[in-house]
């Protein structure tokens, strides 16, 4: 259905995408997340989330016209400049998506038999995040634990720059935190923290010869909490040439899940 009003209720799922502090609280409080372009709608469909509606400019109706036979949700028709209008940015993929999010599962849930985990703690940077989640997808981890701050993977920008990863990993949050790190203790993983100073060289520790394993990463910059630190079993590191003194952490992650998993395959 063509929608010509940018205030239109229709349309309100849509509303300022640009305003991060307001869709952080909007999104989870809705049950809602935006996917964005047709491969990250079609992703999410096909992980089993229900889709709430869709907002297309008309070249994209085409390309979507199977997902918009099947769809149950309303699809609104906007012009490029409405749609700009309506989400604060220019909208260049040209169709987007309002999700319905699902249940959060719990910690041991998604620790039930996995061999690999990330440990993430205080990943705000949604675009750090999304890298991370579609390095674990494609390097064979089997889940990502969250601290409580961490930024949501549902976050436009997390899933746009995952590209649909954050469907296919399982996650969980982790609280209280650190003190929730016993559960992942318990559940027979040995905790391995990612940073650059008094650690094991990861070739030096061997991570793929562990039966389980759970890498631990630091936001940008800070890395991971003293406490984070404590709580874990071992320091290992990714060693460095030509002065570097470390990676982004998106970069580091992948370094680190190869090394943890398909090095020993």
């Amino acid at each position: 259905m063509t929608v010509t009003d940018p205030a239109d209720p229709r349309l309100a799922d849509y509303t300022g995408l640009t305003d991060v502090e307001l869709r952080r609280r909007r999104e989870p409080a809705e049950g809602l997340f935006i996917a964005e372009g047709e491969k990250v709608i079609r992703r999410a469909l096909g992980a089993g989330y229900r889709m709430r509606s869709m907002l297309l400019t008309a070249k994209w109706l085409g390309v979507m016209d199977d997902v918009i036979a099947a769809a149950e949700a309303p699809v609104h028709v906007v012009e490029p400049a409405l749609a700009e209008q309506v989400t604060g940015y220019h909208v260049h993929r040209g169709a987007l998506a309002s999700m319905e999010r699902k249940p959060l599962p719990e910690a041991a849930e998604v620790l039930a038999g996995a061999r690999r985990v990330a440990v993430l703690e205080g990943l705000v940077d949604h675009t750090n995040l999304g890298a991370i989640f579609r390095s674990a997808a494609a390097l064979g981890m089997d889940a990502v634990l969250l601290s409580p701050d961490c930024a949501d993977p549902l976050y436009r920008r997390a899933v746009k720059t995952s590209m649909g990863a954050v469907f296919s990993v399982p996650y969980a949050r982790l609280e209280p935190w650190p003190a929730a790190l016993a559960t992942v203790r318990e559940a027979g993983f040995e905790l391995l923290a990612l940073t650059p100073s008094g650690a094991d060289d990861l070739a030096v520790a061997e991570p793929h010869l562990l039966p389980r394993a759970a890498l631990m990463l630091g936001a940008e910059g800070d890395g991971l909490t003293a406490k984070a630190l404590a709580a874990a079993d071992r320091r290992v590191r990714i060693p460095m040439a030509h002065g570097i003194d470390s990676l982004n952490v998106g970069a580091a992650a992948a370094v680190a899940f190869y090394a943890v998993n398909a090095a020993g395959q």
